[in-house]
């Protein structure tokens, strides 16, 4: 059996990990190579991003594990087809699913773009989906695999401007716990981080002002920075995690109580 006590929880894994070309799943990336994984494969979803998703890859060869940088929209079956089929060619399993990929956009309900609904919906939930579709036959052959999603605070919280991005958050929180009920007695587990406001390129575009006033509202008195936020997933990836099914684990400074 391999060894995932200790200094190196991850030790000889491998991980796949959507939208890792920045943020969070980068910061789950170079985590997980920490932590001893074998394998770290990184998805970024467009040309725009393949420097950024190599310089994550090579970051994480620095660290001792191997890397590989994929291309994909994790919303387009065909493209999630041939990402799980790179990863296992390259790696031979996968052991862990981090889904992170995602995206925001701030809209009133009655001036939301339907296709930008359907692209955030299509993005974080059909995503989430259509990669766990993927790998699940993998993980019950190998009698082994943990699932990570990446939910958010806000599907407890709502936000005013975001119902598209707060929708698709609960509906992974739902899919989550239904597919933890389906798993039963496999050694294969599913779980969510929600994190709370983190200070990743997707707040960019938010105002100072708006930022400050969520920074106040925390008890803690700050945001998170990505390292406060990549533990919870070595956590559930690791044989720490063992006893977690279907659950919600929220980093957030106290900012909401699920």
């Amino acid at each position: 059996m391999t060894d995932t006590t200790g200094a190196a929880p991850l030790l000889g894994r491998t991980a796949l990990i959507t939208g890792s070309s920045s943020g969070i799943g980068a910061g789950v990336a170079l985590a997980f190579a920490r932590a001893g994984a074998a394998f770290v494969i990184i998805n970024y979803p467009h040309e725009a991003e393949a420097v950024a998703a190599e310089a994550v890859a090579e970051e994480v060869r620095s660290l001792g594990a191997k890397a590989l940088a994929v291309q994909a929209d994790v919303s387009d079956e065909g493209q999630v087809t041939a990402l799980v089929a790179a990863a296992l060619e390259a790696a031979g399993r996968i052991d862990i699913l981090v889904n992170n990929a995602g995206i925001g956009h701030g809209d009133t309900v009655e001036d939301l773009p339907i296709a930008t609904w359907d692209r955030v919906i299509g993005i974080h939930l059909r995503g989430t989906f259509l990669m766990t579709h993927a790998v699940l036959p993998g993980m019950y052959a190998a009698g082994f695999g943990r699932i990570i999603n990446t939910a958010s605070q806000l599907a407890y919280k709502g936000a005013p401007g975001l119902s598209a991005y707060t929708a698709a958050k609960g509906g992974i929180i739902s899919f989550t716990r239904s597919l933890a009920l389906e798993i039963g007695s496999r050694d294969v587990r599913v779980n969510c981080v929600a994190p709370g406001a983190t200070r990743t390129p997707i707040l960019d575009a938010v105002p100072a002002d708006v930022l400050s006033a969520i920074e106040a509202g925390i008890p803690i008195g700050h945001l998170a920075e990505v390292d406060d936020i990549v533990p919870t997933y070595v956590f559930l990836a690791s044989e720490a995690g063992r006893h977690f099914q279907g659950q919600v684990l929220s980093p957030n400074g106290g900012d909401h109580f699920l």
